[in-house]
């Protein structure tokens, strides 16, 4: 319980730092200068008004220097990362599956929000994770795959899960990058932002083929189903509205790797 809670600890400031990113990664600022500042006013921020969730509690939600709202993004990123991060150690322990969760949740949440606000998905994040998901594959194998029953026995199965992890990767980033290009000429118009390709590569590379198919299916319906939703309540025009695909992306991977990362494998471990 410990390691769990240390870990949140760790969630909180880790999801301190995002919502630095989320912010400055779309307008191509540097996360490390200049400090923290309020982006109304541009007072720099004091530590004391820099402590995650508190300090948003502590000041009502309002900068101290303008009185500006601060958005409720802030504490709902840190809050969702250091959740994420007791989850996954509370019920794996301090393990190398629990920390590629742990990463995984930590691209996955900063990728949501980001493109509900700015709808862009850093590079940092989508191509940097793809990256980050192959090499967490030979430390934490997937179970099964394609490549993986054509190399069952290889010497090296580290290697395997590896590459299974790159197909997963490539095959599902080049199909959705197929149906936007498709959709482009049928309809001559973009429908699918290459970041959302990017985003899907870097997912696969994390959770494998079956779980990034499974999240582009969840993540399709949930957003068709919200964002038609969403149009027809605001009454905005579908023909135009540019849908955060990402965040619905996001959303459903964050599901899907908990299941698979965290709690399939904490629930075998109960079995006889």
């Amino acid at each position: 319980m410990i390691e769990a809670a240390l870990a949140a600890l760790a969630g909180l400031l880790i999801g301190s730092f995002l919502n630095v990113c989320i912010y400055r990664l779309p307008r191509d600022l540097s996360v490390v200068r200049p400090r923290s500042f309020c982006p109304e006013c541009g007072k720099p921020i004091a530590w004391f008004d820099n402590v995650p969730l508190l300090s948003y509690f502590l000041l009502r939600a309002r900068c101290r220097h303008c009185s500006a709202s601060i958005p409720w993004r802030y504490p709902v990123v840190e809050l969702l990362t250091a959740a994420s991060f007791f989850c996954a150690v509370w019920m794996l322990g301090p393990t190398a599956a629990a920390i590629k969760f742990c990463v995984f949740a930590a691209i996955d949440i900063t990728l949501m929000f980001s493109d509900i606000e700015e709808r862009i998905l850093p590079d940092e994040f989508t191509l940097g994770g793809a990256v980050a998901g192959v090499i967490f594959a030979g430390f934490v194998p997937f179970d099964w795959g394609i490549v993986r029953l054509l190399l069952m026995r290889t010497d090296y199965p580290r290697l395997a899960s590896m590459a299974e992890s790159l197909f997963a990767a490539l095959f599902c980033g080049g199909t959705l990058w197929l149906v936007g290009f498709l959709y482009e000429k049928l309809r001559h118009r973009e429908g699918l932002g290459f970041g959302d390709v990017k985003m899907v590569a870097m997912i696969g590379a994390f959770l494998g083929l079956q779980g990034a198919l499974m999240t582009l299916i969840i993540g399709s319906l949930l957003g068709a189903v919200v964002g038609l939703c969403y149009i027809w309540f605001t009454g905005k025009d579908a023909s135009t509205y540019e849908l955060p695909f990402g965040t619905f992306l996001g959303a459903a991977a964050l599901g899907v790797g908990f299941f698979s990362i965290v709690f399939q494998p904490w629930y075998n471990h109960l079995g006889p």
